[in-house]
């Protein structure tokens, strides 16, 4: 590709991996001939590989070692504590870059919209995850672990984590970089059962088989699931004979059908063909009631008739993630995206010059982290055929560095740099050798992260 002269200069909002991905992509396709500014609201890079990934998966939580040398290089620049909306507006960012690609993710929860659904101990799964992966928005949070049954709806890979933190013993967790006071609460922890309900039958479920293993070698808890519910229908049996994942896991839940052992200190049980119809309680949480489901000639999900309640003292929803609204940036409520064809924003007259998206808020919450490098890749080579043909680029009215000067008396605006951040990382780093824990323990509080940012070695 022949080089463009300036520099592209391009803003990238979101530094988890689809922003950091792009980030590579524009090095890579512009041969180094540009500068990236990743923005994130947060003073520590990677998103949901820092605050998605369970902590005991380290295999996983390994790929922020690759995106870390994206930041470290030359092109790019990482600015913590930069919020789109509050700090900085859409118009702010036209002003000062030939292009903007919006990777903020998905970060809202999905609801049962069910009777009691508001009721205190129940909760959404992403807070909890937030809050065992040391989010700062979650360091307030206060989980009712006194309860002795819990409900976790859903059975996908997150609804498996969450099982499996709520399983685990604190002594399991301590070799990770779950926060210490997290820890502590977990230790105190009284849950003894473990409810995981899906709607609609083995074959269907969303979890990875290798997930699923994981979740039935605990030593900590015995895991069930009633032989009735691994009945399959025609259709869901020719599924299990022709897809490999589903093949995959339903051998390993056919391995779960016996009682578990006795002598384990929690139980795992899931609930295949169940719909929860209404959370029970007055105050808060005391049961959950479940309709029997089948499905009908067309492959949805429909209610039996028959019902059933747990008594559980809490109900952790995980029935999906979406994105929400960017200030001025076009949405689809429906879908929860920003519409765009192939990255390309698209507005109600077309498509919109110079901006772009990538990641869960360009095609919905599907994929697993390694998904986000392909997207940003077709992302970015629209984005420069955009601008190789000529048709948006503009030169900028003014650098980032004076918007953000600007900012600094009338918004309380401290920028977080990727130097800031390598203080915060060397703290965490400390605190593991200090608390004889892990490779690093999190510190989860804003005012702890941000002190630890701007404290020179």
């Amino acid at each position: 590709m022949a080089p463009m002269a300036p520099p592209l200069l391009v803003a990238v909002i979101g530094s988890g991996p689809a922003g950091i991905y792009a980030a590579e992509a524009l090095v890579k396709q512009t041969g180094g001939d540009v500068r990236v500014d990743l923005f994130d609201r947060l003073p520590s890079p990677y998103g949901l590989v820092r605050y998605g990934v369970a902590p005991d998966h380290t295999s996983i939580k390994s790929i922020a070692r690759y995106l870390q040398k994206v930041l470290e290089n030359p092109a790019v620049r990482f600015f913590g504590c930069v919020e789109l909306g509050r700090d900085l507006g859409r118009a702010d960012l036209l002003e000062c870059y030939d292009a903007v690609i919006y990777s903020t993710g998905a970060m809202v929860d999905r609801h049962l919209r069910i009777p009691g659904e508001d009721l205190p101990g129940s909760v959404a799964a992403t807070d909890f995850v937030n809050w065992y992966c040391g989010h700062p928005d979650a360091a307030e949070h206060a989980f009712d672990l006194s309860v002795e049954e819990v409900a976790v709806i859903g059975v996908g890979n997150v609804a498996v984590d969450v099982v499996r933190i709520l399983a685990k013993s604190a002594d399991e967790l301590r070799a990770t970089d779950v926060p210490e006071e997290v820890i502590e609460a977990l230790a105190r922890s009284r849950v003894r059962r473990v409810h995981m309900i899906g709607r609609r039958g083995p074959a269907q479920a969303k979890f990875t088989t290798k997930e699923a293993r994981e979740l039935g070698e605990l030593e900590n808890a015995g895991i069930h699931v009633s032989p009735a519910d691994m009945d399959l229908d025609p259709a869901s049996a020719e599924l299990a004979e022709t897809d490999r994942h589903v093949r995959g896991n339903i051998k390993v839940l056919n391995g779960w059908t016996a009682e578990p052992p006795a002598d384990r200190p929690r139980r795992i049980d899931v609930r295949f063909w169940r719909a929860p119809v209404e959370i029970i309680g007055t105050d808060r949480v005391e049961g959950l009631r479940l309709e029997r489901t089948r499905l009908d000639d067309t492959g949805r999900v429909t209610g039996t008739g028959e019902f059933e309640t747990l008594p559980v003292g809490m109900v952790l929803r995980s029935v999906g993630y979406q994105s929400v609204p960017l200030d001025g940036v076009p949405f689809d409520e429906r879908s929860s995206t920003v519409p765009n064809d192939g990255g390309r924003v698209l507005g109600p007259d077309g498509v919109v010059p110079r901006e772009y998206v990538a990641g869960w808020i360009k095609r919905g919450p599907t994929g697993v982290v390694g998904t986000n490098k392909s997207d940003a890749a077709e992302t970015v080579r629209n984005l420069l055929e955009d601008l190789l043909d000529g048709a948006v680029r503009t030169p900028p009215k003014r650098t980032i560095e004076e918007l953000l000067e600007s900012r600094v008396a009338s918004h309380n605006l401290r920028a977080v740099t990727y130097d800031d951040w390598l203080n915060l990382d060397a703290a965490e780093i400390a605190l593991a050798r200090r608390l004889d824990r892990g490779e690093r323990v999190k510190l989860a509080r804003w005012d702890a992260m941000t002190s630890a940012c701007h404290t020179r070695k």
